[in-house]
This record gives structure tokens, C-alpha cells and sequence, in this order.
């Protein structure tokens, strides 16, 4: 199933695109995208630190199920002053 995959702030930057459309297998949840993510852009693995996830504009937990055609949005800390 294809799912298409959101970045913002910081990890926009490291994975050097803002969308993506990715290949998932059935039963795949948001915790096994963020994963294959980590190893297809290597720079987004020294990201850890409480992401939020959204998918078709809902916050979901990590073992949340995907479904084809999914939009997910990987949503970092963000600071403003």
C-alpha cells in the first residue's frame, strides 16, 4: 500500500524533501514507517524527542494502523519567541 509522508521544520531539512510518497506493507503502523524512514534518510535517526504524528489531520499514536492512501505528518518539537 502507498502512503504519503509529510515533513516539517528540522526534519524537512534532513530528509531534503517536504513529501514523499512511500511503499508500506499492510498492517503497517505509523512506529514501522518512522523506522523504514530512519533508514532510507539517515539523517532523521538523531531524531527522537517527542514527535507527534498525525494522520489525515488526527494526532495518532505511534501503533497506530495504516491505511492505503494515508496521509502522515511526522510533527517535531518546535520553539518560537
Amino acid at each position: 500500500m502507498k502512503v504519503k509522508v509529510k515533513f516539517f521544520a528540522i526534519l524537512r531539512e534532513r530528509a531534503g524533501a517536504g513529501e514523499i510518497t512511500r511503499e508500506m506493507k499492510e498492517g503497517g503502523t505509523v512506529a514501522d514507517l518512522w523506522e523504514a524512514l530512519r533508514k532510507d534518510y539517515p539523517r532523521l535517526a538523531p531524531v527522537e524527542t517527542r514527535l507527534l504524528y498525525a494522520v489525515n489531520r488526527n494526532y495518532v499514536r505511534p501503533n497506530h494502523i495504516l491505511k492505503e492512501n494515508d496521509e502522515v505528518v511526522f510533527v517535531p518539537p518546535v520553539s518560537g519567541g
